[in-house]
């Protein structure tokens, strides 16, 4: 840590996975913010599918994303230095500053090269900090998972390098959560139980007051404050982060009165970047469902099938074939139900997908859907980047659909050609920062079948409602006006949520602790205490 600057600091870390971080930390980001502090998020490592390309074409994961918009920033990986995505066979890519390094196993990752990282998450840290006031922290997981804690870079070293107050968080939802707060104190270092500043109860549901006993026990059996109880937060309208909040989704498939409209979308084992329906899933009169077989398929009756973007297309496309999914879907587009691909949904909609130097899978090539005229292959290197498109005239089954200034990115490893003519339906106009003439995608001839590898494309109000409006068209229903602007209502949705945790939290406490905290780290610095980057990488024993 640079010695010029002492951002204040506050770290979440969780008894478990998807207790509630990323969602607690947008809203501190939002609080902060609205507080005029100059407040930023970082978590060092993130493990998820949903991705996200920043303007200078670098990926990071969606929950700093989220979180950035909270805080009123346009994200940068500083915020997410390390992005670990599970490829499948227990091995990930990795990738660090924005850019993939290479596919790695889970203990080629844990057992070696997660410490040699560490110098990029510290770095990341130093230029917040040079820019911030404040810095929303979280972590991964569990601190105290002990067949990991010795490599891990995510939690407490984190928290010991800025010398951040933890909060606790459980989830009382699930279940066990008293025992899990005490047991995780319990398995931390004395060291790190000193960082542990509060606890806090996630996603409660029913009279905060039946809890008090609950509180007063932990207070007496951890000597920790309970600085909050978070009530249960159904609809936040805020993009999820990886595949967990997908079973969340399946889970909450609305099943009360029936929607104009249901799209499919075909849930593959490796599927990523979800977040492209999310817009049309908060539509009124739509519902999206998440289907894994073809018995779903079937009982969906969708309107139209969406292809969504994988980690790893090749098997993803022998997953559909194996499973009988891929028939199930060429008997619906026979039967006219539209076909909409993206990204590696899109890749699979062509004649063949090929990777020759086995960038994703050991399948050398794979026949591909044939739905379109065209060959993917796979490279080594994966393009990234954020871009602007026109929508000139697509003919989508008897309709047309045209938008100016499409936001979107591309996030993929192939290169698409084309076997014969073939009709685009976007046009890009904007690469980055830097004007071109482009087209993507392919559409084919009777318009029932189209792809694209602009990822975001349905976040476009005009767009979106026009998409919809032929499907309504297609069934006799009326047309409808815009019914959403998405941008307002995630504006709205943070302003909410912010709302929400702010009654629940003890912010005057939050505060008091975070200066307190920011205080004890001057003083630590100016004593010489601080840790060198030799005894941070040291491994620490349980108490």
């Amino acid at each position: 840590m640079t010695k010029n600057k002492r951002p204040q600091t506050v770290m979440l870390m969780g008894t478990s996975s998807h207790v509630g971080k990323s969602i607690l930390a947008t809203a501190l980001c939002r609080i902060f913010h609205q507080w005029g502090r100059r407040v930023a998020p970082f978590k060092a490592q993130n493990m998820a599918l949903n991705s996200f390309v920043t303007r200078d074409g670098l990926e990071m994961g969606r929950a700093q994303v989220a979180q950035a918009e909270a805080a009123g920033l346009a994200p940068t990986v500083d915020m997410n230095p390390v992005l670990v995505k599970p490829t499948g066979n227990a091995c990930s890519q990795v990738v660090v500053d924005g850019k993939p390094i290479g596919n790695l196993s889970a203990k080629e990752y844990h057992k070696g090269k997660s410490v040699e990282l560490w110098g990029n998450v510290t770095a990341a840290l130093d230029r917040l900090a040079a820019r911030y006031d404040t810095i929303v922290i979280e972590g991964a997981g569990s601190p105290a998972e002990i067949n990991l804690k010795a490599d891990d870079i995510v939690n407490m070293r984190v928290a010991r390098y800025l010398h951040a107050p933890v909060l606790l968080i459980a989830d009382i939802d699930r279940g066990g959560s008293l025992a899990a707060l005490v047991g995780t104190l319990e398995l931390l270092t004395p060291e790190e139980r000193g960082l542990v500043r509060g606890l806090v109860i996630n996603k409660f549901r029913g009279d905060v007051t039946l809890l008090q006993p609950a509180v007063d026990f932990l207070e007496k059996k951890t000597g920790k404050p309970v600085l909050g109880i978070v009530p249960h937060i159904d609809e936040m309208g805020i993009d999820d982060e990886d595949s967990v909040s997908l079973e969340e989704k399946e889970a909450g498939q609305k099943t009360d009165a029936p929607s104009d409209l249901t799209l499919a979308v075909i849930e593959t084992p490796k599927i990523s970047n979800f977040t492209d329906f999310e817009a049309l899933a908060d539509e009124p009169d739509v519902t999206v469902v998440y289907v894994k077989t073809v018995a779903e398929l079937r009982a969906a009756r969708a309107d139209a099938i969406l292809l969504p973007g994988s980690k790893n297309t090749t098997e993803d496309l022998l997953h559909l074939r194996k499973h009988g999914i891929e028939g199930a879907i060429a008997e619906a587009v026979a039967g006219g139900t539209p076909l909409i691909g993206i990204c590696g949904g899109y890749q699979m909609l062509g004649e063949e997908i090929r990777d020759p130097e086995h960038t994703e899978s050991q399948n050398d090539a794979v026949r591909g859907l044939g739905y379109l005229p065209m060959v993917t292959t796979f490279e080594a290197e994966k393009r990234t980047v954020q871009v602007t498109a026109d929508c000139p005239g697509l003919e989508f089954l008897d309709g047309a659909l045209c938008a100016k200034g499409l936001p979107g990115y591309e996030i993929h490893m192939g290169r698409t050609e084309f076997t014969a003519p073939v009709r685009h339906p976007f046009h890009l106009t904007w690469q980055g920062a830097e004007r071109v003439n482009r087209w993507d995608g392919a559409l084919r001839d009777d318009g029932q079948v189209f792809g694209t590898y602009l990822h975001g494309v349905f976040d476009h109000d005009g767009f979106r409602r026009q998409f919809l409006n032929v499907l309504r068209h297609k069934k006799g229903l009326q047309e409808l006006p815009i019914q959403r602007n998405r941008r307002r209502e995630k504006e709205k949705a943070y302003d909410r949520l912010a709302a929400t945790v702010k009654h629940a939290l003890d912010m005057k406490k939050l505060c008091e602790i975070m200066k307190e905290a920011a205080a004890e780290c001057e003083a630590w610095h100016d004593d010489g205490a601080v840790d060198t980057m030799e005894e941070l990488l040291q491994p620490h024993e349980n108490a």
